[in-house]
């Protein structure tokens, strides 16, 4: 009896790629990225809630010195951060490779970089001066914590790590959230309206460790641009918006903090 021929040199197996293998792979790369932050953005949420006095009373800071009082290594830590947190968008553009696809699938690309500035600084525009005033005023109620977009240290490197950790956030969750997932609970069966809800849920679930507000306010946001990423097939504005929104948060706050009384400092 003839053996079988086993998988020939330089070939590579592009088809059995099962729903089960999506739904694996699905979860293994919210494992290492943001539905491990849901958990732990849960667990910090219990831990503020049960802790005495009110969320407005407690503060979450979000871009804080690693390496206090010695700026070089805290450069180096924050560089270090910055790059590892991208490590599962390049694992997702790794497997998009097995179905031929790729970053231009998700409209992660710069084909079309003026048009994705010019939808980004308009969906940044509006979400930003909504999300101020819903911040402000769940605060107020008691429903969120201080959210203190930085504490760095002033040296000449703080301004550039705030805007690279601002574009960092933006790439991570609208290609994961977004493009990513979109994508994959298609490719399992799920219906757009139950998709929508789960992409939105997910982000919203990471920004609880803020409050009740942070993840209303951050599931409102992520209803908005799945329907624009429908609409648009493109996560390049979305990025785009979401870099223009986090830059104006932290670098905002870090030339504004303690000068302006409506600006709470925690």
């Amino acid at each position: 009896m003839q053996a079988e021929a086993g998988p020939v040199a330089g070939t590579f197996p592009t088809e059995g790629l099962t729903r089960r293998i999506f739904r694996n792979e699905t979860l293994l790369v919210l494992a290492l990225s943001l539905g491990a932050s849901g958990v732990s953005a849960l667990i910090s949420f219990v831990g503020s809630v049960t802790r005495p006095g009110g969320l407005k009373d407690q503060a979450a800071t979000l871009n804080s010195s690693a390496a206090p009082g010695r700026p070089w290594l805290d450069l180096a830590w924050q560089l270090f951060g910055i790059t590892t947190a991208l490590v599962p968008v390049a694992l997702v553009l790794h497997l998009l490779t097995r179905e031929k696809a790729g970053p231009r699938t998700l409209g992660l690309d710069l084909e079309r970089p003026w048009p994705d500035l010019g939808r980004g600084a308009l969906v940044a525009a509006v979400v930003g001066s909504v999300g101020i005033a819903f911040y402000l005023a769940a605060r107020g109620l008691g429903f969120n914590l201080t959210v203190v977009p930085e504490s760095l240290p002033g040296v000449w490197w703080k301004y550039p790590v705030l805007v690279l950790s601002a574009v960092q956030n933006a790439v991570l969750e609208e290609v994961i959230v977004v493009g990513y997932l979109l994508r994959r609970l298609g490719q399992l069966g799920w219906t757009p309206t139950a998709a929508l809800i789960g992409s939105s849920v997910l982000r919203g679930s990471y920004h609880l460790y803020q409050g009740i507000g942070g993840f209303l306010g951050n599931l409102a946001m992520g209803v908005l641009f799945v329907l624009l990423y429908r609409r648009w097939g493109r996560v390049g504005p979305l990025v785009a918006a979401h870099s223009l929104l986090d830059i104006g948060a932290f670098v905002g706050f870090a030339l504004l903090a303690g000068k302006v009384d409506w600006l709470p400092t925690g």
